[in-house]
């Protein structure tokens, strides 16, 4: 009997890089990062084992630091919350400053903000709360408001992530309007309801007072539902659309490049960038092993962009 030796192509470390179909680069990845108020602030986050809130001082030295980046995702946190979220949209509000700074330093550094109200909301939900209920409608002029600071601020992309609906059309407008038509919308389009976000609530501060998410962010058990998300972001105005998390969600990463023709971002997430860190135990061969496995597999199922808190190892694993 004759054997089909497909082992051929794997005989050696050279001949598997060759010829392998999926290869990660610095295009692909977008840093995340926590910046706060404040002058010469590095505080390591808990439950997030080498990722950090940072002050814009101490940002745009790890900006320095991180040889290839090309893109990055800012979280502001304020001093102060209220119901409304008054912070997110200040002139000189945390994010804002963020942008302006890293601008002047990094010009081709392409800025996505995301645009949500649950960092900045005593309530810790994502849109306006009225009897214990997350009102949509009167959250989209909030959010258009915080997007419209943030082009002014010189931001490349908006990212709403709040899961309202018709917010991207509400930013999108605005920013027309107002001459920001340039400015980019990468939209949370099929972003769900997951346990996995833990440590990033932690990050930001937004766990939620009273109730859960479940009402706005989309139900894991289904699937159809985030096609016709990601549809509306893209005739309401998204250039870009994004699914999360990215690994419990492969099978809509593959769906949604299969059925549309626009970058698909991907979030991998707190939950899993954690799960990792716990695996490899502070062996830093065995985070390399899984971090790339993982992030390999977001990008062989359909993204072209990949969030990830593994960003910097990313690009010195590259390097």
């Amino acid at each position: 009997m004759q054997v089909t030796r497909l082992r051929r192509l794997r005989q050696n470390s050279d001949l598997r890089d060759w010829i392998s179909q999926t290869r990660l680069g610095p295009k692909d990845i977008v840093l995340p990062y926590f910046v706060l108020e404040g002058k010469r602030v590095k505080k390591e986050i808990k439950s997030m084992p080498g990722v950090y809130h940072l002050s814009v001082d101490n940002l745009l030295k790890d900006i320095r630091e991180a040889k290839g980046l090309r893109s990055i995702l800012l979280f502001g946190i304020p001093r102060t919350k209220d119901e409304t979220g008054s912070q997110a949209y200040r002139d000189d509000g945390v994010v804002q400053n963020a942008i302006k700074a890293i601008k002047r330093e990094f010009g081709k550094l392409i800025v996505i903000t995301d645009v949500c109200l649950c960092g900045y909301t005593t309530h810790g939900h994502c849109g306006i709360v009225k009897d214990k209920k997350i009102v949509n409608d009167e959250a989209l002029n909030l959010l258009a408001k915080i997007a419209f600071s943030h082009a002014q601020a010189g931001a490349d992309f908006v990212a709403p992530s709040a899961m309202m609906d018709g917010q991207v059309k509400a930013i999108r407008e605005i920013l027309d309007e107002n001459r920001f038509s340039d400015t980019g919308i990468l939209a949370y389009s099929a972003k769900y309801a997951s346990s996995f976000y833990g440590p990033f609530r932690e990050a930001l501060d937004s766990h939620p007072q009273f109730g859960d998410r479940k009402s706005y962010q989309m139900d894991y058990r289904n699937s159809g539902e985030a096609l016709r998300e990601i549809k509306q972001d893209i005739n309401e105005g998204a250039d870009i659309v994004m699914v999360k998390p990215a690994l419990a969600y492969l099978d809509i990463i593959y769906r949604a490049k299969q059925k549309f023709n626009v970058p698909i971002a991907a979030y991998n997430v707190s939950g899993e960038y954690s799960m990792i860190k716990k695996l490899a135990g502070g062996d830093k061969t065995k985070e390399k092993e899984l971090a790339s496995e993982v992030l390999t597999s977001i990008k062989r199922a359909g993204a072209d962009l990949i969030i990830s808190y593994f960003g910097k190892e990313v690009l010195r694993w590259l390097a």
